[in-house]
């Protein structure tokens, strides 16, 4: 059996499009999931009693519960509830969801490791806790927790191929599509393994080098 290569070059505008949406799911879910990180960090560095609980309870439930039993929950049940919602709003909810969660222990981790002594040197220099959350905390957690938010920022990423359970139109739609309707699976399967490939190795050396040059104090040098 040989490749359809005629087959591939036909399906390369589809697979593009299919690679855009990967990037607008993934780097949105990406920015909305950091953001709700930030606020659950500065929630658990001020220790408030009933929303620390409430950060806790909502890492434990979301790290514990698939993705696709979350993205499921949101596309089919909470129309039954009333509220309809697109798959691809149905994927940014579900994702940033499970990805505040985890970033939010990474940052809870960076947060942790900052030394004591740089908190009792800005309080001893007049600085809030808002301004020691702004200038001391956050900056030195964030620089210790590279590693492993830009691990979890290419894991968001790869996790995209499952909202195409939700007919949400990226790289493994498209595939498992043009499979079905045209019985081409080895060729499919291959454009796929090339994509992920030639989408995620880069991503990753890019965010390895990143992630160096800011430890290293280069970024801009």
């Amino acid at each position: 059996m040989s490749f359809d290569f005629a087959f591939i070059l036909s399906t390369l505008p589809a697979f593009l499009k299919a690679v855009g949406v990967t990037l607008q799911v993934g780097l949105i879910a990406i920015g909305t999931s950091l953001l709700v990180a930030l606020v659950n960090a500065a929630i658990l560095v001020y220790r408030t009693p009933y929303l620390q609980r409430l950060v806790k309870l909502y890492v434990e439930l979301a790290r514990n519960t698939p993705l696709l039993i979350q993205l499921f929950f949101v596309y089919f049940a909470l129309p039954e509830l009333g509220l309809k919602i697109s798959g691809f709003a149905a994927a940014l909810i579900t994702m940033t969801f499970l990805g505040g969660a985890y970033l939010t222990e990474v940052l809870r981790a960076g947060v942790e490791a900052v030394p004591v002594a740089q908190l009792e040197s800005g309080r001893s220099i007049g600085l809030s806790e808002g301004q020691l959350l702004r200038h001391v905390i956050l900056p030195q957690a964030g620089i210790l927790s590279l590693p492993a938010l830009f691990a979890n920022f290419i894991f968001l990423l790869k996790e995209t191929t499952v909202v195409s359970a939700v007919a949400v139109p990226e790289i493994l739609y498209t595939t498992k599509s043009y499979i079905a309707l045209y019985y081409k699976t080895y060729e499919m399967l291959a454009v796929l393994t090339l994509i992920c490939v030639l989408l995620f190795l880069p991503l990753s050396l890019l965010l390895s080098r990143l992630e160096r040059r800011l430890q290293h104090g280069q970024f801009g040098s």
